[in-house]
């Protein structure tokens, strides 16, 4: 029987606790982190050589998809009521709005080193301590909004953007593709600088911190985040009946992308699965 996920701010005082509880339990396990290390091993550029699965590649939905599949059965083997909310911050834009409550996410890092101080995930409360990392910093970290460079939430219009493209992806399958609804729901634009994030990378600039690059995993936010990705790729393709991931066949002899993005039938690393057997979830969750 499929489980549902929740847009987070409607969650009840219990199921809270609950989201949390499991959270902590994981990291307290030593399994937490193995996700880390997952996401930094396969935070692969399109300027790097060799397979790109999670960013930058047709790939970055259903490699989202099947990883937020294995946070979820590591929680609810904790809880079996648990399942991961969604965070809707087209709706939901403010700091102090959830997930940013002190029973929940807690709130932005303090100014002087953006040191999350709030919430179960502050490193005072001894529960979530960094132990892989890009960089040698031990506790959380945030900057809501960049207070000294401001930067707003994606906005609904953003979203509709990538939303009425028909088209999956297409070549050259990288970040530099302007149409397809892939890169524009990750949002590789052009320009530099702000103006060049949209949708899915703009979120992770905007929280800031341990959000920006491939330990985005350490703040619990990410999962959230990616959920409400996952709900876009529900809704796109209820929206464009029939469309399918592309590239459908692997890019031919010849082609720079060649051995380097993953077509519908081709395995999925690190799992043996493929794209194709991702794009229907309905037996397994539902969105609220």
């Amino acid at each position: 029987m499929a489980y549902t996920r929740k847009d987070v701010s409607t969650l009840t005082r219990t199921e809270r606790r609950r989201f949390v509880n499991a959270l902590l339990e994981i990291k307290r396990r030593g399994e937490y982190d193995e996700f880390v290390r997952t996401h930094i091993e396969y935070y692969v550029s399109d300027g790097e050589d060799g397979l790109r699965t999670a960013h930058m590649a047709p790939s970055f939905l259903p490699w989202h998809r099947r990883f937020l599949l294995d946070l979820e059965d590591a929680l609810r083997r904790v809880d079996s009521s648990v399942t991961v909310p969604y965070w809707d911050w087209t709706k939901d834009r403010t700091t102090t709005s959830a997930p940013w409550t002190a029973d929940l996410l807690g709130g932005t890092g303090r100014r002087s080193d953006h040191r999350v101080t709030t919430g179960p995930f502050a490193y005072g409360e001894g529960n979530w301590t960094l132990k892989v990392n890009v960089t040698d910093t031990e506790y959380l970290t945030r900057d809501l909004g960049r207070a000294a460079d401001p930067l707003k939430l994606p906005a609904r219009s953003d979203l509709e953007g990538a939303l009425d493209d028909p088209v999956y992806d297409a070549s050259p399958w990288d970040s530099t593709v302007r149409k397809g609804f892939r890169n524009k729901l990750e949002g590789w634009g052009t320009g530099r600088g702000s103006v060049s994030w949209r949708n899915h990378n703009r979120v992770h600039r905007w929280v800031g911190g341990a959000m920006v690059g491939g330990a985005s995993v350490n703040d619990p936010v990410f999962w959230l985040h990616h959920a409400f990705v996952d709900l876009q790729w529900s809704r796109w393709q209820a929206r464009h009946r029939g469309a399918r991931y592309l590239p459908a066949e692997p890019p031919g002899r010849g082609s720079a992308q060649r051995g380097r993005v993953v077509a519908r039938h081709e395995r999925l690393p690190p799992w043996d699965v493929t794209p194709d057997a991702l794009e229907d979830v309905d037996r397994i969750y539902r969105y609220a």
